[in-house]
């Protein structure tokens, strides 16, 4: 996106507020502890990474800070707010795609489909830059189709933090705080003769192995607490 897209007060907030973040982030990264689990049969994926990857868009920033030696590039919407997030992605060492699925799609998928031939990862915040909260859309497996790559998901879920009043209930890890790493199973790629509502059923698959990750977070720091 170029200057003229933005109004004056959003020029001012894109050069101020991703470094502003960034900053904050990597003060309040230096103390966290994390703690990977996965469920049976996930494997966590080592550095670099590559592949197809998802997250829910509550968790951006742990996720920012943990996985940034990861060489992921996160697609990210072409909206003020996405702007914001990817500046502050590339601030922390990320490469990002900007557009979706609908938008610019044919392009956005020919783009990461060459990042994932060069060997590297991409990922989506998978229920997208509005939501619904906890829902993916379906350009994880459109992609995952095309290249037949299967798609890892995981959810990082801080012990301690902020939670905003936004539709995502956005997550900001207090100091010192511990996070939990959480992966679930990877999903095997549709086929690529998948008719609609083959490709319907590989998207409720790919929910349900994300919400396992959040939902296996959230388990874990209740058992913790409950023998603290």
């Amino acid at each position: 996106m170029t200057r003229k897209d933005f109004t004056l007060s959003q020029r001012i907030a894109l050069a101020v507020i991703p470094r502003l973040t960034a900053a904050i982030l990597a003060a309040i990264g230096t103390t966290l502890r994390f703690e990977v689990i996965a469920e049976d049969g996930a494997i966590p994926s080592p550095i670099p990474a590559k592949g197809i990857f998802c997250f829910w868009h509550q968790c951006t920033l742990p996720c920012g800070w943990y996985f940034r030696k990861y060489r992921c590039t996160v697609l990210i919407s072409r909206s003020f707010d996405g702007e914001l997030i990817a500046r502050t992605l590339e601030l922390l060492g990320f490469e990002t795609v900007r557009g979706s699925s609908s938008f610019g799609g044919a392009a956005v998928m020919l783009t990461m489909q060459e990042i994932l031939s060069g060997g590297f990862a991409v990922a989506f915040t998978a229920d997208g830059p509005r939501g619904p909260i906890y829902q993916t859309k379906m350009g994880p497996v459109k992609l995952a189709q095309i290249t037949q790559r299967e798609i890892g998901s995981f959810y990082l879920l801080p012990e301690r933090a902020w939670t905003l009043n936004s539709w995502d209930r956005f997550l900001i890890p207090k100091p010192f705080s511990k996070v939990i790493v959480s992966w679930s199973r990877a999903v095997a790629p549709p086929a690529k003769d998948a008719d609609a509502a083959m490709l319907e059923a590989k998207r409720m698959e790919l929910n349900e192995a994300m919400e396992r990750a959040r939902l296996n977070a959230d388990n874990h720091i209740a058992l913790r607490s409950k023998a603290g």
